[in-house]
């Protein structure tokens, strides 16, 4: 007797596994600065993430986030968690400075401790207590047009030659950063005046961009202030994105828009950046848990039938 078994019955098998898992696991749902934040600490309990898993616990009631924060067991001694940051596209994150903060202050509240330390795909992230508020050392940023990376060499990344002109707007000669993802600020004269939800999906999406960009749009109102407002690639317009700060801040100092020490305005809040004279980036602001919650097996059992 010959049995046959379908190779794709089988991967469906193993994808209802990887989503089932996952039930009953707790979630904390937080936010930093605005920013939607979801932590999950599988550092005690079998789980695995995979993009269909993301978009699952994104379309979740009370559990959308704009980041996912996974903590697993720490690959060195000297660190609290190897973290996976996942965007609510199901695609992975290379940093996110506002989930980092909130992550770190469970950690700190957890560990009755003043500093505490992440590994993540873009290196190690040393975060302390500042007050009320965090600290997370950023590390440094990347100029380089291959390390940002760009599709080719587009000449000093301080301003590209590219222009957009659609939706009777015209930006040209953005700043491009990498703070462990890539980043494309635009200066304008007033933010509030762009449609960013027009602008941002295709300039995400730009040929020059091979690994998509997040889209920044900044106001510089003084020396010492910006405001900023943010397209995330693979989440789209938000209320915050703490890289993209970062990246803003050194943008700006490098064009001497303002100095090392700035304040960046965005709709969810202000955030403290300090570009040190050793090349790392300080950030520094809120966090907030809004709530906590458990994962519903019919939640993975609805995803795993679309």
């Amino acid at each position: 007797m010959v049995f046959c078994v379908s190779i794709r019955h089988i991967g469906s098998i193993n994808r209802s596994k990887k989503l089932k898992i996952m039930d009953g696991k707790r979630f904390y749902k937080m936010n930093g600065a605005g920013n939607q934040i979801v932590m999950l600490d599988l550092r005690d309990q079998p789980g695995v993430v995979t993009p269909d898993v993301a978009r699952a616990i994104a379309n979740y009631e009370g559990a959308f986030f704009d980041q996912l924060m996974v903590l697993t067991e720490p690959r060195n001694i000297n660190t609290a968690a190897f973290v996976e940051i996942w965007n609510n596209d199901g695609t992975r994150a290379g940093a996110c400075g506002n989930g980092t903060r909130c992550i770190a202050a469970m950690e700190l509240n957890r560990l009755d401790a003043m500093s505490v330390a992440f590994e993540t795909e873009a290196g190690l992230l040393e975060t302390v207590r500042a007050g009320d508020e965090i600290t997370v050392d950023m590390g440094e940023p990347k100029f380089n047009w291959f390390d940002i990376p760009l599709a080719w060499d587009a000449g000093d990344t301080k301003a590209i030659d590219l222009t957009y002109s659609k939706h009777g707007v015209q930006l040209s000669n953005p700043s491009v950063v990498s703070m462990g993802n890539p980043h494309v600020i635009f200066w304008v004269a007033d933010a509030e005046l762009l449609d960013l939800a027009a602008i941002g999906p295709e300039l995400e999406h730009h040929e020059m961009f091979p690994e998509r960009a997040n889209i920044s749009l900044a106001q510089v109102t003084s020396r010492d202030n910006i405001l900023l407002k943010v397209w995330e690639r693979g989440a789209g317009q938000t209320l915050a994105c703490g890289s993209a700060a970062c990246a803003v801040a050194v943008a700006a100092a490098r064009l001497s828009k303002t100095g090392r020490e700035v304040t960046v305005s965005l709709p969810g809040g202000d955030l403290k950046m300090h570009w040190r004279d050793d090349n790392h980036v300080l950030m520094t602001g809120p966090w907030e848990l809004e709530h906590e919650g458990i994962l519903p097996a019919a939640m993975f059992a609805q995803s795993d039938a679309a």
